[in-house]
């Protein structure tokens, strides 16, 4: 009779093992990969879908096939034991049981568990959806139950997560590369898919300070010299005044022309072959300017603000290269505006956006007040500094190297100690030269 005793123990023992790693398992399951493993036709990952769809019967269900099994094992444990030993059995039993159940219904099974917790979730999926079928009527009783108190207690409502989907996507990447399963450029590209939401098309744009535009009034010739110079294949054509833009050039409609007048450049009316300009508003989100380049089929917009002066462009590329980094093709002038410095310091064009700076150096410096570095500089100093000031904020040293008239065009970055931020913060933020 003992030995059959024995045997239901350790059959509830590994029931309650079962029903750990199970918790375990569902629990730390990703729906992400079950429902890629549900659309390449794997039937248990459905399974566990349906499961992880109806978390509060699981959690009870997981939890009362639990305790019973637990509290079954050690009902019957301490009946044998007492009857060996007397009262004291008891306290045999309470040891005994205590160790194998923490042992191997617990850490054991959820540890094999936690390793591998979607293959274990693919296991147990069938089984766990007929205890689930088994248990349905207690179930719905505890459900029940469950809920009334929740009420008194003021608990019920909705699940509201603490990050909006977009932000927990971009934490599970970022955790991934912090564990060395995703590449830095991998990295790099989807927080840059994910960031085409909030960013304007004022973010992303040339300003008109280096914008390339052709006075549509030159002669011919020196018109078709000055687009021939010039490594872009669009260009901006302005008459009477810069900010009177009349269209766009494309080179290929140049060379078409040229060929059609047998190479007279003095035929050609560039008025006639330039297409209109497009305009769009610089407080336009990217990912509409993306699905607008894509619906009118060209890659080539101006930007205005609000008073209808021209800003800038934007360009398909200018977006594309906020997801994959900078594109360059054989035609582009290359232009290092940011050079790392033996020192550890980072020499930096001002005209360098932020976005590029913390992309390339893996920083973290905010762009939500300014688009460029000394944009950042002059928000933070709430003045144009001078050559030689140098200021410290965000756990870095910004100092000003070179300054043209009111733009500041080079700076050094040095990161430093947060503590020494603390104490140079006030001294630093109102500028000191040296």
């Amino acid at each position: 009779m003992d030995w059959l005793g024995f045997s239901i123990v350790i059959v509830c023992l590994l029931v309650s093992g079962f029903f750990a790693a199970s918790e375990t398992a569902l629990t730390g399951a990703s729906r992400a990969s079950m429902l890629r493993l549900s659309k390449q036709g794997n039937r248990e990952a459905d399974v566990v879908s349906g499961l992880l769809d109806m978390r509060e019967r699981l959690i009870g269900a997981l939890l009362l096939g639990n305790n019973i099994a637990n509290i079954g094992a050690s009902a019957l444990a301490t009946g044998i034991f007492t009857s060996w030993f007397g009262d004291v059995g008891v306290l045999y039993a309470t040891g005994v049981m205590t160790v194998l159940v923490v042992i191997f219904a617990e850490v054991l099974p959820k540890t094999i568990a936690i390793n591998a917790p979607d293959r274990m979730a693919l296991a147990v999926a069938r089984p766990m959806r007929l205890m689930m079928y088994v248990l349905g009527p207690l179930l719905q009783i505890v459900e029940i139950v469950v809920r009334v108190l929740m009420r008194l207690f003021g608990l019920a409502g909705e699940h509201q997560a603490i990050l909006s989907p977009t932000e927990r996507l971009r934490g599970a990447v970022d955790l991934l590369h912090h564990e060395g399963k995703v590449e830095k450029q991998d990295r790099d590209m989807l927080g840059g898919l994910l960031d085409l939401r909030e960013l304007q098309v004022s973010d992303v744009m040339i300003h008109r300070t280096e914008m390339t535009m052709i006075n549509a009034d030159l002669p011919p010739e020196e018109l078709v010299r000055e687009v021939l110079s010039t490594e872009y294949t669009r260009i901006p054509l302005w008459r009477e005044k810069p900010e009177n833009i009349i269209g766009v050039l494309h080179a290929k409609d140049l060379l078409r022309a040229i060929r059609a007048s047998e190479g007279d450049s003095a035929r050609i009316d560039v008025s006639t072959i330039a297409l209109p300009p497009w305009f769009v508003p610089e407080m336009r989100p990217v990912s509409e300017q993306l699905k607008a380049f894509r619906r009118r089929k060209t890659h080539f917009a101006l930007v205005v603000d609000e008073y209808g002066e021209v800003e800038g462009l934007v360009t398909l590329e200018d977006i594309l290269e906020e997801i994959v980094g900078d594109i360059s093709d054989e035609h582009d002038v290359v232009v290092a505006g940011v050079r790392a410095q033996p020192d550890g310091s980072v020499v930096v064009d001002g005209s360098v956006p932020i976005r590029d700076l913390n992309r390339a150096m893996d920083w973290h410096l905010p762009d939500e007040e300014a688009t460029t570095v000394a944009g950042l500089v002059i928000h933070e100093a709430r003045s144009i500094p001078d050559r030689g000031q140098s200021f410290t904020f965000h756990g870095f040293r910004f100092r000003v190297l070179r300054r043209e008239r009111n733009r500041i065009t080079a700076l050094r970055i040095s990161p430093v100690p947060r503590e020494a931020e603390m104490e140079e913060a006030k001294p630093r933020r109102a500028g000191t030269s040296f």
